[in-house]
């Protein structure tokens, strides 16, 4: 008869690098969050992450076509990272279904309240690396600044209780790669 080892089956191991993924992503989730409990930080990241609401988005969007023109590269390739971006974020979201923290957390109430029901990835943390990216590309001077913005739209995220730090990491290389993946498709 044949014995089968259960732990050295591949679904096994993958469901115990999941589950240690998830114990450490909720460990420095509760360290961010406890720094956030300090009154003046919660209204800085409640601040820091309305700049990635899309609205500052559409601002530089509308500053830049003004002044210089629509067929202006950067809007096309801003126009292009959208139209990839909302959609993976969208079907991502909406078929992994990975609860907020409020929701996955006994006891635990987030500082605002999410725009949807589910976490990964952190979109409003996907845009912004996104835009950070482009941004840096077509003004090398901004690189930097841009994405300390978005750094500290990431952690703004997890700080205010409705992202792991798992969902930010992702978000973050899901906006910096279809960036990229969007210069190249325009060959910019």
């Amino acid at each position: 008869m044949k014995k089968i080892l259960y732990d050295f089956q591949p679904w096994v191991l993958n469901m115990k690098l999941l589950y240690t993924i998830q114990r450490y992503d909720i460990s420095i989730f509760m360290r961010f969050v406890n720094v956030c409990l300090y009154e003046p930080l919660y209204y800085l990241c409640r601040l820091i992450s309305k700049t990635g609401d899309g609205f500052l988005y559409v601002v530089i969007v509308i500053a830049v076509i003004w002044q210089a023109g629509i067929g202006n590269a950067f809007v096309q390739v801003v126009l292009a990272a959208f139209l990839l971006e909302r959609p993976l974020y969208f079907v991502l979201k909406n078929s992994l279904k990975r609860n907020r923290p409020q929701a996955a957390l006994n006891n635990f109430q987030s500082f605002i309240v999410p725009s949807d029901q589910f976490s990964f990835p952190s979109g409003h943390t996907s845009a912004a690396f996104m835009m950070a990216t482009l941004g840096g590309e077509f003004w090398p001077v901004l690189a930097l600044p841009l994405y300390g913005w978005s750094i500290c739209i990431g952690f703004s995220r997890v700080l205010l209780g409705v992202h792991f730090p798992s969902d930010v990491v992702i978000g973050a290389a899901m906006g910096t790669g279809i960036a990229y993946l969007s210069l190249y498709l325009l060959a910019l």
